[in-house]
């Protein structure tokens, strides 16, 4: 199950990060229990590795086992968990599905791609709407429903060659939740760094990480 068995006769000592990680877990196999805790479980896996790890966690949750999953990584947990546990400062946060939190923390907007941004941009602020050009002939339109951008730019002749919902990811939803219970704060925003240890202008600081954790549920 652990994909070992090729190596069955080495020392573990010399095993990869990876290949520790593999062994960590079939360890955790060896009783078959109901309920299993893997702590960062894809530490140091490759691709397919990860693949593997999420893939066993569907198959055991399958058989009507619990897993639960401690992970930082957002992108993956969107991808495996069915339901999400967020911890900010010792305190559960969210309790909830995958979806629901994105739901929660979604604010709905709109990308519109058309050669007259200003235009639709002008009729848009008429009714209040707020609208962000990010790049050429490109709009995010927040706080409106894309039928209503459809028909306003039908009714005014505006051409527009895309218009298409956008929803948050859950790294997104997980950061705008969690954004009061950072413990450690960095100035770093983004960008390559600067020479002399600064980056985007900003000291560099060092251990800025999130106390919040998120464990993913499959049951």
């Amino acid at each position: 199950m652990t994909g070992l068995t090729a190596v069955a006769k080495k020392k573990a000592g010399g095993f990869s990060l990876g290949m520790g990680q593999r062994l960590g877990i079939a360890n955790a196999l060896l009783g078959d229990p109901q309920t299993l805790i893997l702590d960062e479980p894809v530490n140091g896996l490759d691709p397919e590795g990860v693949q593997w790890v999420r893939n066993l966690a569907r198959y055991l949750a399958s058989q009507g086992k619990t897993i639960f999953i401690s992970s930082h990584l957002m992108s993956e947990m969107a991808q495996t968990a069915d339901h999400l546990i967020v911890i900010g400062r010792g305190k559960i946060i969210a309790d909830t599905t995958v979806d629901a939190l994105i739901e929660s923390q979604s604010r709905k907007r709109t990308l519109v791609r058309t050669s007259e941004t200003t235009r639709l941009s002008e009729l848009l602020a008429r009714d209040g709407v707020r609208v962000e050009q990010n790049e050429r002939e490109t709009l995010e339109i927040y706080g409106v429903e894309p039928i209503r951008i459809a028909e306003l730019a039908l009714d005014n002749r505006v051409l527009v060659y895309e218009l298409t919902p956008l929803t948050s990811s859950l790294e997104e939803a997980y950061f705008q939740l969690t954004k009061d219970e950072v413990e450690y704060h960095s100035h770093i925003t983004g960008g390559p760094a600067a020479p002399g240890g600064t980056l985007n202008g900003s000291p560099a600081s060092a251990g800025a990480t999130s106390a919040a954790t998120m464990e993913g549920i499959q049951s």
